[in-house]
């Protein structure tokens, strides 16, 4: 994981208050990548913490959805 480097450009209004950014599609792009790398981290945390930590095999799960999407 990179370290987040971004260099915003703020929108203002007459009375010099913040409307809006710019991002360069890099920026952006490096923004939207870490905060899927959050979500992952919630998730596992998340399924981490649970009382019971039975955990279903691979291609159990995968064979489920197959059938649920095959309905």
């Amino acid at each position: 994981m990179n370290t987040l480097t971004i260099n915003p450009q703020f929108v203002k209004d007459e009375k010099v208050r913040n409307l809006g950014v710019f991002l360069t599609k890099a920026e952006f792009d490096q923004l939207l990548e870490e905060l899927e790398d959050y979500e992952d981290i919630k998730a596992f945390d998340k399924a981490e913490n649970r009382p019971e930590k039975e955990f279903t095999p691979y291609r159990k799960t995968v064979d489920k959805i197959k059938k649920q999407r095959a309905k």
